[in-house]
């Protein structure tokens, strides 16, 4: 046992890094805010209208601000916004998805799509709530595969007239399409003159100010959901709708009334996936947000645990806390230290966007960076997020499956993280496609024919090049250098294997959907080492910022944990390519298990470290 208990509060400084003062000015407004976060026994309408109440109080806080630009009353802190998004995660995760989609994907898409005419006119009236609106690009039938959307916006005298050609290009799932919001940034293919140029958005009205539908616009009400039915998703399809050549996002296209394009991006395929790249601060979002959530659940299952006690010691007549067991900590610490993890590495995906975004001309690599670590990190994060919470709900047996003590509403209102601001699977092919095109303009392009021709175009040549030779270590438990090596090693292995294996297969004669196909269990592999690599070492950083002797203490041994029980559940790879023997196998369990009782007397001081607002962790769990 560690000889100094740790003060939490020296973990919380560590926790919230530079945004210290913003996260514990958000944490007071939380504390005082009149926002109700229990909806387990409400109807869809009454949950509904409770999260419309909860944005009148953001709105009151001065919320939606942070992250608009301060010519329009916004106060330019791209940091701030997601931070905030990230602190409405401890509370009713529909408020927060709600919030999400009027001030970051409905007001980002006007903001990072949109010029000046549209910044006058709209963004004030956006940051009010005056003007509720949605982010329509979802279709029924095109979900990952944004570039090949159906609806259509058809040039003609002045005007786009927007079409649904059938109901799997109905615009679906979208955010206040149901019952709030009153205009939509519809994405759809642009045709000047029978001439195709991509996906653009348009600003398109989709209800008046009594709340009716406006001509031409059908919506209906996607209805009760597994979770978050305080988001009032619809589902929209357009019949012949006419809004005015103003309407089109021109950031990186427009048209001129005699219907001539232009755009600075003359690829139809680059300027499309540029576009999606000015709205990552999305998938950031997302990522904060189930971080949140997954330390919610930690504090109420190890809280839960250390007073629920179960059985006797032979000979003793009290009986044992949960957290005394093994098992038990097993469940619950390996689970801590990744969410800690994680946590790090999400404070520095948000410096990264702050500082792409915000630059006078980001460079095109640094961008296509901050896309690939986003999509990674979301899909890890919201992925631990499913897993961790159930655990938690797990271990707190039958009272964590009463709705009152929150688990079960937390484990329905994350489970949609997994696939929405991106599939998680496709989101990891992204990150792979870009190591092995090492960030090429084009790498954002994920059909499988798309990536089988640049394997066949030998790009991936300079990756075989690059890779030093692999080293096989026999080192103590807590070398840091040699986890750091260890989880570099295996990116590279994997890495290398994967371009080996394209590059062999595309010198043949198989069919080039085949050759990616056949090959898609290491492309993910690829992604997910790749993003733990540089998870681990964020935490190391964050380890070194520490001030406090006994806190950095008790992060070191997190830390190791963290690494071990990653090691120990990839045991399978590390044997078969050399890098554990058998013994150091079993002595990575061993000190996994060695680590989980070092950690148990701290286990409390690490949840209450994340600093949620007790009035969110108000239930009978302990």
């Amino acid at each position: 046992m560690m000889a100094a208990q740790v003060d939490a509060s020296a973990l919380t400084d560590v926790l919230d890094g530079q945004w210290s003062e913003l996260r514990s000015r958000l944490r007071k407004q939380m504390t005082g805010a009149r926002v109700v976060d229990r909806h387990h026994d409400l109807t869809t309408e009454a949950h509904r209208a409770q999260v419309w109440d909860g944005m009148r109080v953001l709105v009151e806080a001065d919320y939606p601000a942070l992250g608009f630009d301060p010519a329009y009353g916004g106060e330019g802190d791209v940091r701030g916004a997601v931070v905030s998004f990230q602190m409405l995660g401890y509370g009713d995760l529909s408020l927060m998805v709600k919030a999400g989609v009027q001030w970051g994907l409905f007001g980002g898409a006007v903001q990072m799509l949109g010029t000046d005419r549209h910044h006058q006119r709209y963004l004030r009236d956006i940051m009010s709530l005056e003007l509720p609106g949605c982010f329509a690009m979802t279709e029924s039938g095109h979900g990952s595969d944004v570039q090949h959307l159906r609806t259509t916006a058809r040039y003609n005298n002045g005007s786009f007239i927007l079409n649904t050609p059938d109901d799997s290009a109905r615009k679906d799932y979208i955010g206040n399409a149901a019952r709030d919001g009153r205009i939509a940034v519809v994405f759809a293919q642009l045709d000047i003159r029978g001439r195709q140029y991509g996906v653009h958005a348009f600003m398109v009205p989709i209800r008046d100010h009594e709340g009716n539908s406006m001509p031409g616009v059908r919506i209906g009400d996607c209805g009760r959901k597994a979770g978050l039915n305080g988001v009032d998703n619809g589902r929209l399809w357009f019949s012949n709708v006419r809004v005015p050549r103003e309407a089109l996002l021109n950031r990186y296209g427009d048209v001129s009334e005699d219907g001539t394009y232009t755009s600075l991006i003359e690829n139809d395929s680059r300027r499309f996936f540029t576009m999606l790249g000015a709205l990552v601060r999305g998938r950031v979002s997302v990522a904060g947000s189930a971080g949140s959530a997954t330390q919610r659940s930690l504090t109420l299952a190890v809280r839960h645990a250390e007073t629920r006690r179960q059985f006797q010691r032979p000979g003793g007549d009290a009986e044992i806390p949960l957290l005394d067991y093994l098992a038990h900590q097993r469940k619950l610490l390996p689970a801590l230290a990744t969410t800690y993890a994680l946590h790090f590495a999400q404070n520095e995906l948000i410096a990264m966007l702050h500082d792409t975004q915000t630059a006078p001309e980001p460079g095109e690599r640094d961008k296509r960076v901050l896309e690939s670590r986003a999509a990674g990190i979301k899909a890890i994060a919201t992925w631990h997020a499913t897993a961790t919470i159930q655990t938690a709900r797990e271990a707190c047996g039958g009272a964590g499956y009463l709705a009152e003590n929150l688990l079960p509403s937390l484990k329905a209102d994350t489970d949609v993280f997994t696939t929405f601001e991106g599939d998680n699977t496709v989101l990891l092919q992204l990150v792979a496609k870009g190591l092995l095109t090492d960030y090429r303009d084009n790498f954002a392009d994920l059909s499988p024919l798309a990536t089988a021709r640049l394997v066949a175009g030998q790009l991936i040549s300079p990756v075989l090049e690059r890779l030093p030779g692999l080293i096989i270590a026999r080192p103590a438990m807590h070398d840091r250098t040699w986890h750091l090596d260890l989880f570099a090693d295996r990116e590279q292995h994997v890495l290398a294997g994967l371009a080996r294996r394209l590059r062999t297969a595309a010198s043949s004669d198989k069919d080039p959907f085949d050759v990616f196909n056949d090959a898609q269990d290491h492309v993910l592999r690829a992604g997910r080492v790749h993003i733990e690599r540089l998870v681990l070492e964020a935490f190391v950083a964050a380890v070194r910022r520490c001030a406090d002797p006994a806190a950095r203490d008790l992060l070191e041994r997190l830390c190791d944990l963290y690494v071990l029980s990653a090691v120990e559940s990839d045991r399978a790879w590390f044997l078969e390519h050399g890098r554990l023997t058998p013994p150091l196998a079993k002595r990575v369990v061993a000190e996994v298990n060695r680590l989980c009782r070092h950690l148990r007397p701290h286990a409390r001081t690490l949840v209450d470290a994340f600093a949620i607002p007790e009035q969110q962790l108000v239930t009978e769990l302990g």
